[in-house]
């Protein structure tokens, strides 16, 4: 089967009538993006390696609503023998996926996924009430939905206990956030062996005092020791898809992007709306920027740690805000997010960390503005 869809999601300044038919011609057809923006392509091909049975893929997509920093342009796809191929949105946490689905493995074959995303800088200020916070539309209820807990993020106990600690005596979500940030930055440390991006398992870090992981283990410590004390926090999964201009090189991938995964986070507060966070990048940079790591007090990591609370370079794509994300179709216990693709055949889950052996690849390409 073959399914194209195509969706124009752009703001005032790009204007509906740019809907093309065919992906041949959507460069030429798409208006110019405003100043300060740049559009990537981003290709994921997947071919399961040895299908037996009943088979599925789940494919992460970007966001669908525009923001104040990315804008979904177009979404293509191409299932050729697929009994079904659909994309899917999951409520409540902006979960958006392809869903590929064979009953029998004999008519299993390759999956390109491709879409257009365009990005900007984002950077929110913290001196002043924003005149258009991001996400002050946002219904009670939805900001509730971030500050339950989750299974792997849990609100209470010693979560709850550490973030009180950690909050006496700063008042205010902005300055109360900053000192989790702070001590967030301070006491985890990343370690290479964590397998993909990590889990994410905030309650078992805080009990066995061993805070080293990855982006989706520091900075959902963040995100639940927020909601803890009723912050309301997100954690942004996505893919990094151009290489840093602000002299990172630790923290871009362009071109293979297959394990280019990373794991963001978003704290709220009123007059400000959503705002931008990345302690684990602090850590990466430590880590990775030059061979041996770098200390807190380096003036590289000390930069990387004042721009990471209330900005976040957009050389990244971001997927969803999802957890304990139940797959549809698939009859197992719901994955703790999605941010890689995952599949199923013959009722067993597929490896999503190793591209590999799951054969799939994921490339992006900046286009021309």
């Amino acid at each position: 089967m073959r399914r194209r869809d195509f969706l124009l999601h752009l703001a005032a300044a790009v204007p509906a009538a740019a809907c093309v038919a065919w992906p041949r011609r959507l460069r030429a057809a798409e208006p110019p993006l405003p100043p300060g923006w740049r559009s990537f392509e981003i290709v994921t091909s997947v071919e399961v390696a040895a299908p037996a049975g009943h088979t599925q893929l789940w494919l992460p997509m970007p966001l669908k609503a525009s923001s104040d920093y990315q804008r979904l342009l177009s979404t293509n796809w191409d299932a050729p023998g697929a009994a079904r191929a659909e994309l899917v949105t999951i409520p409540d946490y902006d979960v958006r996926l392809l869903h590929v689905d064979w009953p029998d493995a004999g008519a299993v074959g390759p999956v390109t996924l491709t879409y257009r995303v365009a990005t900007c800088d984002r950077r929110v200020s913290l001196t002043a009430a924003s005149p258009t916070p991001s996400g002050a539309a946002d219904a009670p209820h939805t900001l509730e939905n971030y500050l339950r807990p989750t299974k792997l993020l849990p609100t209470d106990g010693i979560v709850r206990g550490t973030a009180q600690r950690i909050c006496a005596g700063h008042d205010g979500e902005i300055d109360r956030a900053r000192a989790l940030y702070q001590w967030v930055v301070e006491n985890t440390t990343r370690d290479p062996k964590t397998p993909g991006c990590g889990m994410g398992d905030v309650a078992s870090m805080l009990q066995s005092g061993y805070l080293g992981g990855k982006c989706a283990d520091i900075n959902a410590l963040f995100v639940a020791l927020a909601r803890s004390v009723g912050i309301p926090a997100r954690d942004a999964y996505g893919v990094r898809v151009a290489d840093s201009r602000l002299g990172y090189r630790s923290l871009g991938r362009s071109g293979d992007i297959s394990k280019a995964q990373h794991c963001r986070a978003e704290f709220y507060a009123r007059d400000h709306g959503w705002i931008p966070v990345d302690p684990a990048d602090v850590r990466k940079v430590m880590l990775e920027e030059i061979p041996g790591g770098l200390p807190l007090s380096d003036p590289k990591v000390q930069a990387a740690r004042t721009a990471l609370f209330g900005s976040w370079e957009m050389n990244w794509v971001v997927y969803n805000h999802g957890h304990d994300v139940a797959l549809p179709g698939s009859a197992k216990t719901p994955i703790p997010f999605l941010m890689y693709p995952n599949g199923e055949t013959g009722d067993e889950r597929i490896n999503s960390l190793d591209p590999a052996t799951f054969r799939y690849q994921i490339h992006s390409r900046e286009l021309e503005s």
